[in-house]
Order: C-alpha cells, then structure tokens, then sequence
C-alpha cells in the first residue's frame, strides 16, 4: 500500500507538489486503514491528505545537506534492477 512512500529530498530536480501529494495520501490511507474513505469521512480524508502534503512540503523545503543533488534517473534506474533481480 505504500509504495508512492519513497525518498523525495535532495534531488534533481526537486520533488513536485504532485509526489509530494501522493505520497501524502498513500501516508494517510495506510494510517486510516482505507483504500477509499467513505462517503462520511470525504473531508475529513481529504483535510487530512492536504495538511500532511503541506508539512512535508515544509519539512523538504527547510531540509539542508553538504550532498550534491541524486539524479532521479540513476535512482530509477537501480531501483528497476533491484526489481528485476527480484522478480526474475
């Protein structure tokens, strides 16, 4: 369930509002226990997708380091062959 849930500080280019968001909900369904909240709880699911995207994006954007910036391709890339040596 929570495979949108991966590293987003530190590369190039940054992380969007669009992963971040995602990330956000995948956090919120997985402590909710809902794929999908119901009807009743709508707002409430989305308040709570919306207020944890907009600490993360606080927390990327005060994060520092001495590391130069990961590509995204690189990291794709070996996470691609991880998978295919896992699932060979």
């Amino acid at each position: 369930m929570c495979r949108n849930i991966k590293p987003l500080f530190n590369f190039d280019p940054p992380a969007t509002d669009e992963e971040i968001h995602d990330a956000a909900l995948q956090f919120v369904r997985k402590v909710s226990g809902a794929t999908r909240p119901s009807k009743r709880n709508e707002v409430a699911f989305a308040r709570a997708v919306s207020s944890i995207a907009a600490c993360a994006r606080e927390l990327l954007d005060s994060l520092e380091t001495s590391q130069p910036p990961r590509d995204r391709e690189k990291v794709a890339a070996k996470a691609r062959a991880r998978t295919a040596v896992r699932f060979a």
